[in-house]
């Protein structure tokens, strides 16, 4: 009896088991089926555009040729912004979504710089190198151009990380104002001017402001005069954000000498490319004549090199340092005067104009910067610095033009902010504690790559500080360029570095 039911019991047991089993199986399929349909549902096109509260991105996908093309075939929102299915779909989707939900509920649409968005440093965040290489699997196709299949062949075996939308930043959503892959058959052409051209440049008499004129056009430039002075280069170990290239602080004394009101702007360099390029040339080749004081200007560019945003009075941009420097000795030669790019302890004379906190201005970089999760929900304080400097927190994303900003003590635009800027010297990041001259230091005697200072208008407020240091990257700018060999004159991949010129005043007063 007593076995009976013990066995009874076991087989009740057993079969609770197993209908729990099996209940618990019919569970996890409801809820997994209803997940499903809740990840789909979630992932349609209808849904994004309904959630997402960019302004154009529905019709710019529309426009773009990942909806408007020959075949007919539509690239949803998620194969590009989301990774492939056993990839960390459903991680990059929850992350993507809580970020879209604090958009959608608690953001201004108004407020928010779509124009940043789209900078590729940013797009790198929600456009997935995985999902482009799932659907174009063929990188060299019969339709494909020389050029292309050059980019396409550098970017299968460089061994550095590159990205397909380095070149293809637009395929997903229309720009009118992309930079294509196409030499600028129009970069160049001479605009004419009712007002005749100057005849000669200004002649100089004594060390004060001035302004130069460029012969043959109807471009001016002011130069400021600045008087020499000792000051304290870098910053101090107790200013905030500094980095660690930046010292230690050394006493540095400087001659006199000029330097210009402004950047570089697209008027003067175009005066530069109308008087000494060849639209026809390809890297490698000379243009000009035989003469040894021939100077030969640079190649046709590849697309816009100011990215639509107008030329005139905006600096300068995407052009190398070659192209910088070449453009000084060009200018030497026009005036009669001797141009070149100041030196980076003239730069930072320049920029501090007298000063020796960390702008040239009041402010505390803790309270400018945007980055910290409390200045991303509150903002960052924006007083003083706004007026002073196109940086990431009021440049709508690009380039400005002089009038935008306030001059430094010295009456000088735009050294912090805007665009960075070129120096002569070679970058070394301990050159500081190496150098004991102190007087008018010119860098290290060789090196890789060329000092940049100033930070631009994408820099976080910390980088616009006056001792605030950068250097150029000279294979990353030139990435994407489909030429081989690559230009010399015009950086593909980088489009927030500019220059100024300095004159040096024995070469410019005429007793």
């Amino acid at each position: 009896m007593n076995f009976k039911s013990n066995h009874k019991r076991t087989s009740v047991t057993r079969r609770t088991k197993v209908w729990f089993f099996i209940l618990g199986i019919l569970i996890c399929l409801v809820i997994f089926m209803s997940g499903k349909k809740a990840v789909t549902f979630t992932s349609s096109d209808k849904y994004c555009m309904s959630c997402h509260i960019h302004p154009s991105s529905d019709q710019s996908w529309k426009l773009s040729t990942h909806y408007n093309n020959k075949s007919g075939n539509i690239v949803h929102c998620t194969e590009c912004h989301l990774p492939p299915e056993g990839h960390g779909y459903l991680f990059a989707k929850a992350r993507h979504g809580l970020k879209d939900a604090y958009g959608y509920f608690l953001r201004d649409s108004a407020k928010i710089d779509w124009g940043k968005k789209n900078l590729l440093e940013n797009a790198k965040g929600f456009v997935y190198e995985k999902s482009c290489t799932e659907c174009h699997q063929n990188l060299f196709p019969v339709t494909l151009s020389v050029n292309g299949g050059n980019a396409h062949l550098f970017f299968t075996t460089s061994k550095d990380p590159l990205n397909c939308i380095n070149c293809h930043l637009n395929v997903g959503h229309y720009d009118k104002n992309a930079v294509l892959h196409a030499h600028d058959t129009n970069f160049g052409v001479s605009v004419t001017s009712k007002e005749p051209p100057f005849i000669e440049p200004a002649i100089v008499t004594k060390f004060e402001d001035f302004t130069d004129m460029i012969p043959d056009t109807r471009v001016s430039f002011k130069m400021i005069a600045l008087p020499g002075g000792t000051y304290n280069m870098g910053s101090p170990d107790n200013e905030s954000l500094r980095d660690p290239d930046e010292g230690p602080v050394r006493e540095v004394k400087i001659s006199q000498f000029w330097i210009a009101e402004t950047e570089v702007t697209w008027d003067e360099y175009m005066a530069f490319f109308r008087a000494t390029s060849s639209q026809g040339r390809t890297e490698g080749q000379f243009a000009g004549n035989k003469n040894t004081d021939a100077i030969s200007g640079a190649t046709p560019p590849w697309g816009a090199p100011d990215q639509g945003w107008g030329k005139g009075s905006r600096p300068a941009i995407t052009l190398s340092w070659y192209a910088a420097n070449v453009y000084c000795k060009w200018l030497s030669k026009v005036t009669g005067k001797k141009y070149r790019l100041p030196t980076e302890a003239e730069w930072e004379y320049a920029c501090r104009g007298g000063t020796q906190t960390p702008y040239f201005f009041e402010g505390d970089p803790k309270k400018f910067t945007s980055h910290g999760f409390l200045k991303k929900l509150f903002g960052p304080d924006t007083a003083n610095i706004a007026s002073r400097v196109v940086y990431n927190g009021n440049s709508a994303s690009k380039t400005e033009e002089p009038s935008f900003v306030r001059g430094n003590p010295f009456g000088l635009k735009n050294m912090s902010g805007n665009v960075a800027e070129f120096c002569s010297d070679f970058y070394s990041a301990d050159f500081y504690k190496a150098d004991s001259t102190g007087i008018n230091p010119k860098g290290p005697e060789k090196g890789e790559e060329h000092v940049i200072r100033g930070g631009s208008f994408k820099s976080d407020a910390k980088d616009v500080r006056s001792a605030s240091r950068d250097f150029t990257k000279t294979k990353a700018w030139l990435a994407t360029d489909p030429q081989m060999p690559k230009s010399k004159w015009w950086y593909s991949d980088c489009i927030d570095v500019g220059f100024r010129v300095v004159c040096e005043p024995d070469s410019a007063v005429e007793e």
